[in-house]
């Protein structure tokens, strides 16, 4: 009020007087020009005699004096106005909100700042202001969290945020059931050896992220008489892993295997804030069991999130450098935690059609010089680590994927198919010198990652967007084996290896690239007659060889139906898992329905022309194709008898290098505007 107050009724002083009063200018003193009378006139008792008040200032003044003083008095008056505006606009949350009612005569409409435009910028700035509360709100709610994935500045206990909150926040989909108290103690022993021990075999052998022994040891504690107080860590350790190795088991969404995984998680769930407590070797391995368990849980945690806050989590922590005097104990172990973290990170990035968290030119750290310590049993020799092979394959596959989809358009490779078949070579190397021990489930796992990145590297891609007759080829032959092996894998009666949501999201990509080489060049492919081998240059890579087929005679039309259909079969098992799984399946249909008709079009011409091959014709249903993946000639198809005409879906334009790119239309219009990257979240939304 006081200050209200104080400019409504400014005080009329002069700092300077325009000219002295007469009595002053008289007396030669002095005058401050004091209204209404000066210090001197009040001094002398002589107030009434002061001229200030009157017409007695010098001559050619006084207009002058007054008109400074209108406008200084309308300038304020003005600014006043602006200020008061101003401060109720920092009121407005909605920009719908009425503005305070302003008297139409404090402005004139003659000016620039007429009511419209004041309203209109009130409107403009209230807007950016909300824009800017909205963005920042989440930072806002993180009180005093660091920004440093590593930092230890905070306890758990003295705020109402922490880190473990801030990543279960961010990543988690669906909630996840409460826990049963009536259920919370141990399972039983038994079941948790089981599951340890697939851990083991099938997980721990290609993510060590720490030592068999120090899981067994961990298990035996928690199992003794008398148990030692453990750390919240060692909870979060033991019950994520009974949770990955339950759920890697599981087959169907209602089955015991995942419900007992959820159970689980909920348990681990509870020790979060110190597990993920920032600052420590055991937040990475509590990450990396967490982003595990969303790769097999995508309906109630996302893995990209989880991915980011790990990758940040060891880069703060420097992992991504080998130290200047690493000291031999921990070195291999600091190794194989980081190696993890990269082998992650480039295969969910790949399946995602992402860019990677961190380039490989930021990465000073070499391989694993030894495999993790074993158990200590004597006489037993320990399989070769198959740790070591899966990170060097993702260092190859890290360096063509950033090179091929992730480059710049115009800084285009000069020979992109010479840099196709060194890296396809490369690839081929890393298979051949494989460990001859390795267990037959991650053996093949391996061969199917190979057939997988054969066709990711050969398929068109920024750096190299046009394809040759025989790369249509080599995709051809690599997808039809990749999903005959997949489609066995799928509908075993248990599971092995590594297999989590991603694989379907593999199947779709391959399935759409098989589809996509039918459109451009069915008449080539199925008429069993490969095309000539690329001229090999001196001094330049030789294009990697067809690979050799095995098993009973089958021409390459029934091969490509079979393939089709194994596609449509593995995609509706996985269904039963995954729900999002369902939703590739109803996509993929409707991508290759024009394809599919053509082709049974063409085996009906085929029977028709060739009654005597009736008796031999393919046996109903998906049968047996490719056998583990090795290189030779290809045996001669017979030639059947083509179609008169060509399909009007024989060829299309640029087709979509991954499942996230179909959004990319060709040219006659039959792909589909699907967002894969939301089924990829969870809980069937698309």
């Amino acid at each position: 009020m006081v200050r209200s107050s104080f400019c409504d009724n400014p005080l009329l002083r002069v700092s300077r007087p325009v000219s002295a009063c007469s009595r002053c200018r008289t007396a030669k003193v002095k005058c401050d020009g004091k209204l209404p009378a000066c210090t001197a006139c009040e001094k002398a008792g002589r107030e009434s005699e002061c001229s200030a008040a009157n017409d007695q200032f010098a001559r050619g003044k006084e207009r002058s004096y007054v008109a400074a003083l209108e406008l200084r008095a309308e300038k304020l008056e003005r600014r006043l106005r602006h200020a008061r505006l101003r401060k109720a606009s920092v009121a407005l949350h909605d920009t719908d909100a009425p503005l305070p009612a302003v008297p139409q005569s404090h402005f004139d409409p003659g000016r620039k700042d007429s009511l419209a435009i004041l309203t209109a910028a009130i409107h403009r700035k209230a807007a950016q202001n909300r824009e800017n509360s909205d963005g920042n709100s989440l930072v806002s709610d993180f009180g005093f969290l660091s920004v440093d994935a590593a930092t230890r500045d905070f306890e758990p206990s003295e705020v109402n945020i922490s880190f473990a909150r801030l990543v279960l926040a961010a990543s988690t989909n669906d909630p996840i059931p409460d826990l049963d108290d009536t259920e919370a103690g141990l399972p039983e022993r038994q079941v948790a050896d089981s599951i340890i021990q697939f851990y083991e075999t099938n997980i721990l052998e290609l993510y060590p992220i720490f030592d068999v022994a120090k899981l067994r040891s961990l298990a035996n504690d928690m199992y003794a008489d008398d148990p030692r107080p453990m750390r919240s860590w060692e909870y979060w350790m033991f019950w994520m892993v009974l949770a990955i190795g339950s759920a890697a088991q599981s087959q169907s969404k209602e089955d015991e295997h995942y419900l007992r995984g959820l159970d689980f998680v909920a348990r681990a769930l509870t020790r979060a804030d110190r597990a993920l407590m920032p600052g420590y070797v055991t937040q990475l391995q509590s990450l990396i069991l967490l982003t595990q368990y969303s790769m097999l849980d995508p309906v109630h945690f996302d893995s990209w999130p989880l991915l980011g806050f790990t990758c940040r989590a060891i880069i703060d922590l420097g992992f991504h450098k080998d130290p200047p005097q690493p000291e031999k104990e921990t070195l291999d172990a600091r190794r194989r935690t980081f190696y993890c973290v990269y082998a992650l990170d480039r295969a969910i990035s790949m399946v995602h059609a992402r860019a990677f968290s961190f380039d490989d030119d930021a990465v000073s750290v070499g391989l694993p010089s030894s495999p993790p310590p074993n158990d200590g049993s004597i006489g037993q020799k320990k399989p070769s680590d198959a740790s070591i092979p899966l990170f060097m394959l993702r260092q190859l596959q890290s360096e063509w994927y950033q090179r091929l989809f992730k480059c710049d358009p115009d800084n285009a490779l000069p020979d992109p198919t010479s840099y196709i078949w060194q890296k396809c070579c490369a690839m081929r190397l890393w298979s051949e010198k494989l460990p001859s021990d390795l267990p037959i489930s991650i053996r093949e796992m391996f061969d199917l990652e190979l057939r997988y990145s054969y066709v990711y590297c050969i398929a068109p891609s920024t750096g190299a967007p046009h394809l040759t007759a025989y790369e249509r080829l080599l995709i051809f032959e690599h997808v039809i084996g990749y999903i005959d092996r997949i489609y066995h894998v799928a509908h075993a009666s248990s599971n092995a290896a590594f297999y989590t949501y991603h694989d379907v999201l593999k199947v779709y990509f391959m399935g759409s690239q098989f589809v996509a080489v039918l459109r451009d060049a069915a008449e080539s492919l199925l008429n069993g007659t490969p095309p000539p081998a690329p001229f090999t240059v001196p001094g330049k890579p030789a294009p990697p060889p067809i690979p050799q087929r095995f098993g009973p005679h089958v021409d390459n039309l029934d091969r490509s139906l079979n393939c089709l259909e194994k596609t449509s079969l593995t995609l509706k098992r996985y269904g039963e898992r995954w729900q999002n799984a369902l939703a590739l399946l109803e996509t993929f249909d409707m991508i290759s329905a024009q394809v599919t008709e053509n082709l049974h079009g063409r085996k009906r011409m085929r029977d028709a022309a060739s009654p005597s091959n009736r008796g031999s014709q393919t046996p109903r249903g998906p049968v047996p194709d490719s056998q583990p993946l090795t290189y030779g000639t290809p045996r001669q198809q017979s030639p059947y008898t083509p179609m008169s005409q060509h399909s009007p879906h024989s060829s299309i334009g640029q087709r979509p290098s991954h499942p996230q790119h179909s959004q990319q239309h060709s040219q006659d219009g039959s792909w589909l505007d699907v967002d894969v990257s939301q089924m990829i979240q969870g809980g069937g939304r698309i």
